[in-house]
């Protein structure tokens, strides 16, 4: 028997109805070994939980499944009762609670289908590090440091900065060849044969089909859904014109500071895609950036449970409301779980296969990810907690060593990553840090209450968001719902019960880092403390998409696939697909519902029509008029008139005119064009008092105050 964690007497003391098997006194007796006596190891009989796969699927009862399918009707029924406009909470939790019953007596029954326990390899790879290369990269990562001031890139500190990197890297990489032949060499021997054919078997298919259909959601309909800019995108575009007109900064102070890859991402999608300095510049990106974190999720998935776990998270992943919203609006939202996803994915493959090359991937992640968006400073803390908790399973016994080691290059690799960031932060610590401590911290405002209260009731409602209320921004969600979808959300819950019995009865450690991930991901939001009425916020809880979709992908491949074991019959499988087949395609409605409906029409209906603003002015610039004469009178709470000038076509160009200066105007000889509120009649009484023979008109717009006055002054002559 394996030496007892302390996971094991964890169990013996929440399992007082069970023979004891620990005895706490015996094993202080026979820590010391007693001349002369020689102790025989008895072998105990696992339990049906520590069995493989196969030794589950022996022991499983057949027959049709209704405990399991039950279970899933149950749960389904119970959180449409959350969902809005009537959400009744009590027969929410009725439901839940008899479909939580309805699982445990499957359990008990062995109608479930439990997943093995993760193989892992027996032992740490064990190679020397090259020390010379680390010390040589010291200098480098010193010089880089010195000439990153002044907040500026340049060839000199970005070539220092380089090298450093490289040398960290081979300092601590494990050189391999490669297990098989490279894809040219294999590609060359493919197409050397004499009648060569290629096969795509149904996974392939399987996996364009679902790469299709991730690209649809989160490309789809892009230019209309979101359709409108505010005030952040006009601060975002500003920062690409800095960077397009040879400004290259380290860290964006404009408008309370931000990290740099959006800023340099979108100028280039802005040239290769020839999109310029617009709306869609900043959505391609930010799509894109949500659309590649697919993909390591597929990883991480797989690397956990198998490849039909990793497409179902990638499917649940890929279509979901949350992550969609997050990748579509244009701000730096989705680069949290871009960089967190990869740095997951090789930390536990890491663990898993002992490799620590992994983790200097996963340092790289983790680095670049810190130059990107700032919720992800929470990453670092996590990433100790999290190898704290492995140390706990028996997974970590006798390899603590190798452990703290990985933690060391991981972080190492991640500083050098972010020394430009570092001298940013010396030089403007307050700016750097002004986001953080105005939510953590009284910066802004003082504590609506007390700290401590506040924070446990962030936290409960950041725990119960997948389920009923993400939050009232409308920017990044459809307000007061479910993060999740009903086909998402039950399977969440069910997964987690799942990943907590594997946790405690197979002792996998890779479970209670899923779960735990949950809300240690999503503290940026929950230590809102300042601002508590911005938690749940789906953005800077982004991360939390990884953990929960494979959480979610755990819960539907058990319990379908302990449907179609349970089902013998020809006829009982064919239900049995049915089922699955309504429920996957009623998660794909519903998300593209929430999507493309809801959100749009939500969205629609908070921003300010500004595009419209921007294709009036062009059609009076290009026809009787000039970009230079066209004006738009600002109003408090109206539109930035930065946008539409973006919109316009001249992004440079502030088409502010404020009431106190439309005198200035009279010496214009040329064509002039006035765009004011629809219901600003107060500034429109005084244009016309300036120009009584101006044509007024109003632009009708569909959606309730949007309406905008239009006042075209002839030219003079």
């Amino acid at each position: 028997m394996p030496e007892p964690s302390i996971l094991d007497y964890i169990k013996e003391i929440l399992t007082p109805w069970k023979k004891r098997t620990i005895n706490l006194a015996r094993l202080e007796e026979q820590s010391e070994p007693v001349a002369g006596v020689t102790v025989e190891s008895t072998k105990v009989a696992e339990e049906p939980h520590d069995e493989p796969l196969e030794g589950n699927r022996r022991r499983y009862r057949h027959g049709f499944p209704w405990q399991v399918a039950g279970a899933i009707i149950l749960g389904v029924v119970g959180q449409r009762f959350l969902e809005p406009p009537d959400q009744k909470v009590g027969l929410a939790v009725l439901f839940y609670l008899l479909a939580v019953i309805m699982l445990g007596y499957g359990l008990w029954q062995k109608k479930w289908e439990i997943p093995a326990k993760m193989e892992e390899s027996p032992d740490w790879e064990d190679a020397p590090i090259r020390w010379r290369r680390i010390f040589l990269a010291v200098p480098f990562m010193l010089a880089a440091f010195l000439f990153f001031g002044g907040n500026r890139f340049n060839f000199l500190n970005v070539s220092l900065w380089i090298i450093a990197i490289i040398l960290t890297v081979s300092g601590f990489s494990i050189p391999r060849k490669p297990a098989s032949p490279g894809f040219w060499l294999r590609m060359k021997g493919i197409f050397s044969r004499s009648g060569f054919s290629i096969r795509i078997n149904p996974g392939v298919w399987l996996g364009i089909a679902l790469v299709v259909l991730a690209l649809f959601f989160r490309f789809g309909q892009l230019g209309e859904v979101p359709g409108e800019m505010f005030s952040d995108h006009a601060e975002k575009l500003m920062d690409v014109m800095d960077v397009l007109n040879g400004q290259t900064s380290i860290f964006f102070p404009r408008n309370t500071g931000r990290e740099a890859i959006q800023m340099y991402l979108t100028a280039f999608i802005s040239i290769a895609a020839g999109t310029g300095i617009s709306f869609m510049s900043l959505k391609l990106g930010t799509a894109l950036a949500g659309f590649l974190t697919l993909p390591f999720i597929y990883l991480l998935a797989k690397e956990i449970g198998g490849k039909r776990l990793g497409v179902i998270a990638f499917f649940l992943a890929a279509i979901a409301y949350w992550p969609n919203v997050i990748s579509r609006v244009g701000l730096r939202f989705p680069l949290y779980p871009l960089f967190v996803a990869p740095m997951m994915y090789f930390l536990v493959k890491g663990l898993k296969n002992k490799d620590r090359n992994q983790f200097i991937w996963a340092g790289l992640a983790l680095g670049l990810g810190l130059h990107g968006y700032s919720p992800i400073r929470i990453v670092p803390f996590v990433v100790v907690i999290l190898l704290a908790v492995f140390l706990l399973f028996p997974a970590a016994k006798g390899k603590r060593q190798q452990v703290l080691l990985a933690l060391i290059i991981l972080a190492v690799v991640s500083f050098v990553i972010f020394i430009p960031l570092l001298r940013y932060t010396l030089e403007d610590p307050q700016m750097f840090a002004y986001r953080a401590f105005t939510r953590l911290g009284t910066t802004e405002r003082d504590f609506p209450g007390s700290p401590v209260t506040i924070f446990f009731q962030n936290l409960w409602k950041s725990m119960v968001m997948f389920f009923y209320k993400n939050g009232n921004i409308w920017v990044h969600s459809v307000t007061d719902r479910p993060a999740l979808d009903i086909v998402s959300a039950v399977f969440l819950l069910f997964g987690s019960f799942i990943c907590l019995w594997r946790t405690i009865r197979q002792r996998s450690w890779v479970d209670a880092i899923l779960l735990l991930s949950v809300p240690l991901f999503m503290l940026p939001s929950i230590l809102s403390l300042a601002f508590p009425e911005e938690n749940p916020s789906l953005n800077r809880s982004g991360a939390a998409i990884i953990p929960v979709f494979i959480i979610a992908a755990v819960g539907m491949e058990t319990l379908f696939t302990s449907m179609l074991i349970g089902m013998k019959s020809l006829s009982g499988k064919a239900a049995a697909y049915v089922l699955i087949g309504l429920v996957l395609m009623g998660s794909i409605l519903q998300n593209h519902n929430l999507v493309f409906v809801q959100y749009k029409k939500q969205f629609d209906s908070g921003a300010w029509n500004t595009s419209q603003m921007g294709e009036v002015i062009r059609g009076f610039a290009t026809s009787i008029g000039t970009f230079d004469t066209a004006y738009v009178v600002p109003v408090a709470y109206w539109v930035d008139t930065r946008l539409v000038g973006i919109n316009a076509g001249m992004p440079a160009k502030d088409y502010a005119l404020w009431p106190e200066s439309f005198g200035e105007t009279l010496q214009e000889t040329r064509a002039k064009l006035f765009l004011l509120k629809g219901d600003d009649n107060q500034d429109l009484d005084i244009l016309l008092g300036y120009y009584p023979d101006a044509a007024v008109y109003l632009y009708d717009q569909v959606l309730d105050g949007k309406d905008f006055y239009i006042v075209y002054v002839p030219p003079t002559r």
